[in-house]
């Protein structure tokens, strides 16, 4: 699942207990044929950088991509060889011991419809893809069969959600 693509530099938002450690959190915001509001765009990069910081990342460079429906099942189907439109597409790009550098790619689209067949707020649902995604970056992986909301991973994602949404 490692594909090799563009690092990226961007602009970091450190939270309050950053601040006594030195840590470099770059998180950068694409999008291509969407026009996500920029408090969806802002809260991305918030919810990433607390994944990462929740598994003590102290450095890190990632790039989110929003894509529409039609883009996301193209990747999903080239990359992971699934013929459907998905919610979220990661790729770690680094070694064991190297600096943690990866590209997530949320489909913009598929979380909406997700938020609302689940009745809950788009941010949460935004929240909780980039969230996903992130550990997905670090090495964190669920099955693909069955109830994934069993998985340790999924147990994770919705602490970090939870702790996220408090702040």
């Amino acid at each position: 699942m490692t594909t090799r693509a563009r690092p990226v530099a961007a602009s970091a938002f450190l939270l309050s207990e950053a601040s006594e450690q030195e840590m470099s959190l770059s998180v950068q915001v694409n999008q291509v044929e969407t026009n996500a509001p920029q408090y969806i765009v802002e809260l991305i990069k918030r919810a990433v950088e607390a994944a990462l910081q929740h598994e003590q990342v102290e450095e890190a460079s990632v790039s989110v991509t929003l894509l529409e429906n039609p883009r996301i099942r193209q990747m999903n189907k080239k990359y992971l060889d699934h013929d459907r439109v998905t919610d979220v597409i990661s790729f770690p790009l680094y070694e064991k011991g190297e600096q943690v550098v990866g590209d997530i790619y949320i489909g913009y689209e598929q979380a909406q419809d997700q938020a609302a067949d689940a009745g809950v707020d788009l941010e949460e649902e935004i929240a909780r893809v980039s969230i996903h995604g992130t550990l997905h970056v670090l090495g964190y992986d669920h099955p693909e069969e069955g109830d994934r909301t069993r998985s340790d991973m999924w147990q994770l994602q919705e602490t970090i959600l939870s702790k996220f949404s408090k702040t």
